[in-house]
């Protein structure tokens, strides 16, 4: 048997030669003072060799062991440099499997079941917040400690909600993992131990007295601002949609604008809520248009013509309005912390149930849930509560607009009133009543 002094003793020679240890295991030492351990074995019938690496850095203890454990796999059948072959290949594999290549596929196999709106969120939270700290590690290396360092840059944001659910998308990409064979644990779902609690939330802000809320309206309209947002601020009032599906509006969606059955038509995939959701209450979102709502319709493409979106960005007409700038203006208006644009829908639910209750019919209030677009309690009669009940939809749509709009000026005075103050002297700008 050799020893650790009688193998770094032994010098080269002009020749290849080999130093035999015990149970076929041997050490080749080089004409250029390479020493590498082999091991000679018979399987199937036939002489092989197998290598273990070189010396030092395969010390004489390691060598046995690697021997020994190949000696274990023929006794089990199997073939000691075929098995190394497949775990080296394996270990290739597993290094390509990185968290972004598997995040991919979780996507690509989810997708389908996802409202585009959410998808597009997904993969935009994981390229942003994600990828760029773990994308490129493989996936079976990532632990818990560098999935809670990523999440904590989130954190660092303010953005607490952002981190639990990037922690929960991170954690639908190992469970996809698992199921594939990738790997056989989630790193990510003891984590939120080690993460900030989210904060108390409150109700958004919002002015539920309806005088209130109309001179709110008159006060944001004497604001200066783009005639396009003070249209979209008196729009989303009268429609009580959430603030996405305004600005993501789309000419293409609006039907019968010019008959007595105008209808906005918001298509499942930009409403809030899985698909699965949309499809128990009926899809699409049908929002009947008061007389008030076409009116503004109208002066909004005598505006900025047929374009592809009602409410387009300041600087790229491609682009829906930015998600601040309805907001902005009412605070600009000097209602900060008291109304923001989804406060329309808690306004219109309240003053409209107040009103159900005094002057309304029968129904009225489950009627008032499905124009917010909310899942009506039942559910067996979905499909008839969407087309039986659309002509009081319409009326009720037609009441609150009627009582919202008491005292307010025509849309296409709120159009043309000045985008920015007038300066003085020869520095005085021109109105800009169409920016």
């Amino acid at each position: 048997m050799l020893s650790d002094v009688e193998i770094r003793t032994t010098k080269p020679k002009l020749k290849p030669f080999k130093l035999a240890d015990s149970n076929q295991l041997y050490l080749v030492i080089t004409p250029n003072g390479s020493k590498l351990w082999r091991m000679k074995y018979v399987f199937d019938g036939k002489e092989k060799t197998q290598s273990f690496g070189p010396y030092p850095l395969i010390g004489l203890s390691a060598a046995r062991q690697m021997r020994d454990e190949a000696r274990r796999l023929l006794l089990d059948g199997i073939d000691p440099a075929a098995a190394k072959r497949q775990q080296v290949q394996a270990s290739i594999e597993s290094s390509r499997l990185t968290f972004a290549v598997v995040a991919a596929e979780w996507f690509e196999l989810n997708r389908g079941k996802w409202a585009v709106r959410h998808g597009n969120d997904v993969l935009r939270s994981l390229k942003r917040d994600a990828f760029p700290h773990i994308g490129k590690i493989p996936i079976c290396e990532l632990t818990p400690p560098k999935i809670v360092e990523t999440l904590r840059l989130v954190e660092d944001r303010e953005a607490i909600e952002t981190a639990k659910r990037l922690r929960q998308r991170i954690s639908g990409v190992f469970g996809y993992a698992i199921a594939a064979g990738y790997v056989d644990r989630d790193p990510s779902e003891k984590v939120d131990a080690a993460l900030k609690p989210l904060p108390r939330k409150g109700h958004q802000p919002a002015i539920t007295d309806l005088a209130t809320l109309t001179k709110m309206l008159s006060d944001v309209e004497d604001e200066y601002a783009r005639g396009i947002t003070r249209l979209a601020v008196r729009f989303i009032a009268l429609t009580a949609v959430r603030p996405g599906e305004l600005r993501g509006a789309c000419w293409d969606e609006f039907e019968n604008l010019d008959g007595d059955k105008p209808l906005w038509r918001i298509p499942a995939e930009r409403m809030k809520g899985s698909l699965e959701r949309k499809v128990e209450v009926g899809g699409d979102h049908l929002v009947p248009l008061a007389h008030q709502s076409v009116a503004i319709l109208n002066v909004a493409r005598k505006l900025l013509g047929s374009r592809h979106l009602v409410f387009p960005n300041d600087r790229d007409v491609n682009r829906p309005m930015s998600e601040n700038a309805i907001g902005y203006l009412i605070n600009r208006a000097g209602y900060r912390g008291r109304h923001v644009p989804h406060g329309f829908r808690a306004s219109f639910s309240t003053i409209m149930n107040e009103w159900a209750n005094r002057d309304g019919a029968p129904g009225d209030r489950d009627v008032i849930d499905l124009m917010l677009a909310h899942v009506p309690r039942n559910k067996v009669e979905v499909a008839y509560n969407r087309a039986g009940y659309m002509p009081r939809r319409r009326e009720l749509a037609q009441v609150w607009a009627d009582k919202l709009t008491a005292g307010l000026v025509p849309p296409e005075a709120v159009a043309h009133r000045p985008s920015q103050p007038l300066s003085t002297g020869r520095s005085r700008r021109v109105r800009r009543p169409f920016s």
